[in-house]
């Protein structure tokens, strides 16, 4: 078992780990409610292709970083979270979240988890911009996009089709110094 890499206080934020293949991570990404937001439920996702992602996730790869989101009290693996494609030379990397266990919706997990994630992020790997996309259709990822800081930067139309239709993709972004402006941290 890993211990926590970013902790806190309701969840903490941990490597991913080849039992969580065992437990109802694999199932997310076959339920259409909770995949309607992302690229997702196009394939079936097997047990095999979580274990191979989380053995990839868990290589010495530093362009990405994929961590479990867990609740502190029980222990359960309620999600994922990451920064992806993190680029050194301009300091910026792509955020995402997946939250798996639809009991957890809306229930600020996601913030707490994207704000450990974003200070990891800004004080930690020294980034200067962190950015996402999501569906025009997902109003929970906007909104917590919004509660992260990130501003609304563009928009690009028809650019996916999911579930028999051509959707937008609504691209955020946050710069570091805007997000010490709102939330705190090293530099104030």
């Amino acid at each position: 078992m890993s211990f926590p890499f970013l902790s806190g206080e309701r969840l903490y934020l941990r490597p991913l780990e080849e039992s969580d293949a065992d437990g109802d991570y694999p199932t997310w990404l076959n339920d259409g409610e909770v995949s309607q937001g992302n690229a997702h439920h196009r394939f079936p996702y097997t047990r095999e292709a979580a274990l191979a992602y989380i053995r990839r996730a868990g290589t010495e790869v530093r362009d990405t970083v994929i961590l479990a989101m867990v609740l502190h009290e029980e222990g359960v693996h309620i999600g994922n979270i990451s920064l992806q494609r993190i680029d050194y030379v301009s300091r910026n990397a792509e955020f995402a979240v997946l939250l798996g266990v639809k009991s957890c919706w809306g229930e600020g997990y996601g913030e707490e988890a994207g704000r450990l994630l974003l200070d990891h992020a800004f004080f930690s790997l020294n980034l200067h911009r962190v950015y996402c996309g999501t569906f025009s259709t997902n109003i929970g990822m906007r909104r917590l996009a919004e509660k992260l800081g990130m501003v609304e930067e563009g928009c690009r139309s028809e650019a996916v089709f999911k579930s028999g239709r051509w959707l937008d993709i609504v691209e955020f972004g946050v710069l570091r110094q805007a997000y010490v402006e709102k939330f705190g941290g090293p530099d104030v």
